[in-house]
Formats: C-alpha cells, sequence, structure tokens
C-alpha cells in the first residue's frame, strides 16, 4: 500500500464519521430587523501556565498530553474538520494548480486536503513546535514535494513566493473571537493574497438569544451565596462575569435568535472585530431568562454552492459549543415580550486575544421590569 492510498483510507474514516455541514440541522433563525473553560487555543493549554523552570517530568507528561488531547478534540469534530475537507474536495477548480497559504497549520490536516484537491504548492505556517511534526506527517504522506512547512509567527516569517491565490485557516475561537487568530489572517491576507484571491472561510456571523437555566445557575453561581452557613457572594460577583462555554440544550432557548454581527474576511479590518450591536430577542413562550447565548456561524462563499456551519444550539454539537452570558437578574417573560439592548464586543487593552463584553439590557414586561448593564471578560 502507497503513502497517498494510506492518506485516502483516512478519508474514508472521516467520511463515515458525519456528512460536512450542519447548518441543515439549524432552526434558529437570525431575525431581519465548568466552568469557564480552561484550555484557551489549541496551542496554549491550561498545563503551559507552569512555570518552565519548575516543571518535573510529570508536567512535562501532562502538559503534552493536553496539548495533543485538545488537538485530537480538534480533529474529532466531524462538523468542523469534514466542513473544511467538503469545502476543498468538492470545489478542487479553486484550488487547481493555485498557491496556498495555510494560516495555524497545526497538525496540517488543511494543507493536505489541499494537496490532494490538486494545489500547485502549499505553504502551511504554524508557529509552535507542532510545526515539526507537521513537517513528518506531511512527509509520512507523501506530500513533502506539494507542501512546505514553516515554522513561526505569519508577521515574521517571509514565503518564498511573492504572492498566494488563496489563504485558508481555522481561526476561530469560542465566542467566535475569544484567543482567535484573525487578524494574523487579515495580516496574512494584506501582505500575500492577490487581488480577487480566495480567503476560506470568508464569511463569520456572530448571533444572541436567551435561555432558561434555573439549575445551573443556582449551582454554580447563586452556590457562593451561602457556603457552609458562610457569606461568599464575592466571588459569585466574579463568577458571574466569567462567560461559561459549555452545550446548551436546545428546549432550553426562550427567545428568536439575533443577528449580531457579520463579518467578511476577504474585506473587514481588524478594528471591525470591535463593535457595538443593538439586539431585540421576543419570547416564543412564557417562562424565565436566567442568561444570554452567543453563537457563531461560519460560511464558505466561494464555492459552487454555499457551504459551511453552525455552533448554534441547534445545530449538531462543535467543540466550539456555545457561550453562555449569566444574568444577575431572572427576568419573568411573558409570549411576545422583547428583551432589548445591546453588545459591546472588543478586544482587551492589554491583551488582544482575550475579549471584554458589555451588555446593556431591559425588559418592560407585564410581570417584570428591569433595566442593567453587565460586564463580562473572556480571559
Amino acid at each position: 500500500m502507497n503513502q497517498h492510498s494510506r492518506f485516502e483510507d483516512a478519508d474514508e474514516v472521516i467520511v463515515d464519521a458525519a456528512v460536512s455541514s450542519n447548518l441543515d440541522d439549524s432552526i434558529c433563525e437570525a431575525d431581519d430587523s465548568v466552568d469557564k473553560v480552561v484550555e484557551g487555543s489549541v496551542g496554549e493549554p491550561a498545563m503551559a501556565l507552569i512555570d518552565a523552570d519548575h516543571k518535573t517530568s510529570a508536567d512535562y507528561y501532562f502538559d503534552s498530553y493536553s496539548h495533543f488531547v485538545t488537538l485530537q478534540e480538534m480533529l474529532k469534530d466531524s462538523v468542523r474538520t469534514k466542513t473544511y475537507q467538503n469545502v476543498i474536495y468538492q470545489n478542487k477548480f479553486l484550488f487547481k494548480n493555485k498557491v496556498v497559504l495555510d494560516v495555524g497549520a497545526g497538525t496540517g490536516i488543511l494543507s493536505l486536503f489541499c494537496a490532494k484537491a490538486g494545489a500547485g504548492h502549499v505553504y502551511a505556517v504554524e508557529c509552535s513546535d507542532m510545526a515539526d511534526m507537521a513537517k513528518e506527517i506531511v512527509e509520512a504522506n507523501g506530500y513533502s514535494n506539494v507542501i512546505t512547512v514553516l515554522k513561526g509567527k505569519i508577521e515574521e516569517i517571509e514565503l518564498p513566493v511573492a504572492k498566494v491565490d488563496i489563504i485558508i485557516s481555522e481561526w476561530m475561537g469560542y465566542f467566535l473571537l475569544f484567543e482567535n487568530m484573525l487578524n494574523t489572517v487579515l495580516y496574512a491576507r494584506d501582505k500575500w493574497l492577490v487581488d480577487d484571491g480566495v480567503v476560506l472561510p470568508d464569511k463569520a456571523s456572530l448571533f444572541l438569544t436567551a435561555i432558561e437555566d434555573a439549575d445551573y445557575k443556582e449551582d454554580k453561581i447563586e452556590f457562593w451565596n451561602n457556603v457552609y452557613g458562610f457569606d461568599m457572594s464575592c466571588i459569585k460577583k466574579q463568577a458571574i462575569m466569567e462567560p461559561l462555554v459549555d452545550t446548551v440544550d436546545k428546549n432550553q432557548i426562550v427567545t428568536n435568535c439575533q443577528l449580531l454581527k457579520t463579518m467578511d474576511i476577504s474585506k473587514m479590518v481588524p478594528g471591525d472585530a470591535s463593535f457595538t450591536a443593538p439586539f431585540k430577542l421576543v419570547a416564543d413562550r412564557d417562562d424565565y431568562v436566567h442568561a444570554l447565548v452567543a453563537y457563531f456561524d461560519v460560511s464558505f462563499t466561494r464555492c459552487h454552492k454555499l457551504m459551511g456551519f453552525s455552533t448554534g444550539p441547534r445545530s449538531r454539537v462543535t467543540h466550539w459549543k456555545q457561550t453562555v452570558l449569566y444574568l444577575e437578574d431572572v427576568l419573568t417573560i411573558c409570549e411576545g415580550e422583547s428583551i432589548v439592548g445591546s453588545m459591546t464586543v472588543a478586544q482587551n487593552s492589554k491583551n488582544p486575544r482575550d475579549v471584554d463584553i458589555m451588555l446593556k439590557y431591559s425588559l418592560n414586561g407585564r410581570r417584570c421590569a428591569v433595566s442593567r448593564v453587565q460586564v463580562y471578560k473572556m480571559r
């Protein structure tokens, strides 16, 4: 069995795992009008916080294990990986003999897809030590003549070519923008992409909805009001400021879903990732609202047929899950009543990979009237 056929067998395993896109499963359409996850991005698992000068052999083991478990989780996310694979394999006309730049290549899986689809050459850029393994993976699968792995930051490396035809990246983070690589993709686009070049994906949209979540809020937030007879509510004030990354049951959804922001990756500038967007969430039943939930959709509009996926609660689960913002108030809402307000999203001034969120909301209903501003910090 030659190396190419081994890779084809691997493709078949992924094909069996799931179909590519979960967009068709989503019923929650946008209107026209853990405790917090600690892993962070793929290259920065929680164990990386240990001081390298004081690591034991056990620390190194768990650091490495955490890193590879996170990578495996992303590769096994069939919605994510299979969508990219289908985008590439079903649109070979985009890739035939073209020069491709893979930003944040990781294991090199997207580069391998592109090479197999007929790309003339692929430059896979990865700044972590995973670049060394990506080189081995490329060699093991017989694509060394098509894929060049470059270790370093996009902002610091030099490509062997002046321009590329396509930029592909899986840059999205939790809440779309937390610990993401969007600015790096935009830098690469401005520096290397040819006029009318292709960015994949090229659209990303952030949505908001409201949920009932009494049990979880009681267990994780209200717990601090009385801890074995003692008032620890000062911790509650901090805990409620930390958005929760978790999977939301679609039956918890109380309102419509509101589109907050669509980003056109082929045209936007870095500052566009900071914004204020209004929202109006209309209740479709009488219920309580304990939290607002954010999620995102990703689209590949340059394909022959529109392709993409959703991370929403009505779609098949992805490793991004959803982002839950707990409210200080419990809102008693009746069918047809609206929670109105705005969400401001901005990069943190000290660490641009962190996200600051300000939520203004009000409800003026038959059984509840409230108006409040809350601040959240994704760290």
